[in-house]
């Protein structure tokens, strides 16, 4: 049995960050109904497309279940007060204040179901002068300092390639918060309200920015944090065919490897001196050779530097493959399976791999 079997998850959520939250409890065994708008949520309509079904709601939404309502009809709500009744947690993603206005809010329903574990994911949180400005993960990110840390040049600013306040800010947190919540209910026996706003562990993810600023008085601008952009030992370079070495040479042991690895001379591998000496030496001799010439002198350095490789590339690595990454999959649509999304879960909670789950259908 798996850990979460016999919970019933109510999904209010759309999106990515909710739903990623929720599909996370269903991998461990809950019942997740997604509570969804008569035509469905947005993300239904997503391209790619496999015969109307769209690949990314698919895989957020493998395994669950679908209840298609309108909550602002009386007669709809009424359909779900059998589920609230017995539900074990609620994930909400809307505004502040609009699940209260639907008589759907925490206290509302904490009368009718004292165990109700209710979580709520915003950009903001529930309280505060922000609470209700709308918002997407480059707003969150921009808004807490993070993305000042390195955001490229002013005349080539960078976007990241990742949604980091929707999954770290708000999926993960929500489940985090979720599996607590469930053990407090086991010594009190009563649930509680969970507000996820995205913007709070965007501070913690800039947790040495603010040590440096808390002793030296001062923050790191843009590309100053070492981590981000400032040392040469944790830094892109260009190789001569146009692709990138990822140096993460950190400790002094891998940095004298990988100096060592690559021919720098010794007056410039001590990047103490002069760090922007060193990174140009650096860029230099990786930009001498291509990356194929690079990629056995570096694994057999094992200095914490490697080739940057594309999507299509990793997902054919013997490492993932062999670690049973995408051996779960989803039947998306006309008999077309497609391989389920990699999760942070451990293999023992989850579905054995060879049940081919799918997503709820679009009519519920």
């Amino acid at each position: 049995m798996q850990p979460l079997s016999g919970l019933l998850v109510l999904d209010f959520t759309t999106l990515l960050p909710g739903p990623l939250a929720t599909l996370m409890l269903a991998e461990a065994g809950a019942e997740v109904i997604k509570i969804e708008r008569p035509g469905g949520e947005d993300m239904r309509r997503f391209p790619p497309l496999i015969e109307g079904t769209s690949a990314a709601f698919a895989m957020l939404n493998r395994g669950k279940k679908s209840l298609l309502l309108d909550l602002t009809r009386r007669a709809d709500r009424e359909r779900l007060e059998p589920l609230l009744a017995r539900a074990d947690i609620l994930v909400e993603q809307f505004r502040p204040g609009v699940m209260a206005r639907l008589g759907l809010g925490y206290e509302a329903l904490r009368g009718r179901n004292a165990r109700l574990i209710y979580c709520s994911i915003s950009g903001y949180g529930q309280t505060g002068p922000r609470a209700g400005e709308a918002g997407h993960d480059i707003n969150y990110i921009g808004a807490t300092g993070l993305l000042a840390l390195q955001p490229g040049t002013v005349d080539r600013p960078v976007v990241p390639p990742a949604l980091i306040a929707d999954i770290a800010g708000g999926s993960f947190p929500a489940v985090i918060n979720i599996l607590l919540a469930l053990r407090a209910r086991e010594k009190s026996g009563e649930g509680c309200h969970l507000d996820i706003a995205m913007t709070d562990a965007m501070f913690t993810f800039a947790w040495y920015a603010l040590a440096l600023g808390a002793v030296a008085g001062r923050f790191p601008g843009p590309g100053e944090l070492p981590l981000a952009g400032g040392s040469p030992r944790y830094q892109l370079y260009a190789t001569k065919d146009g692709k990138l070495v990822a140096c993460g040479a950190l400790e002094q042991k891998f940095w004298e490897r990988f100096t060592r690895a690559i021919g720098l001379a010794n007056a410039l591998a001590d990047d103490r001196r002069d760090p922007q000496a060193a990174r140009a030496a650096v860029a230099a001799r990786i930009a001498s050779r291509t990356a194929e010439e690079w990629r056995p002198i570096l694994a057999a350095a094992d200095c914490c530097a490697s080739i940057v490789v594309p999507l299509e590339e990793a997902l054919r690595d013997p490492h993932f493959v062999a670690r049973g990454l995408f051996a779960h999959q989803i039947e998306a649509a006309a008999g077309r399976v497609i391989p389920a999304l990699p999760l942070p879960l451990a293999p023992q909670f989850r579905t054995p791999p060879g049940r081919k789950k799918a997503p709820p259908p679009a009519d519920g």
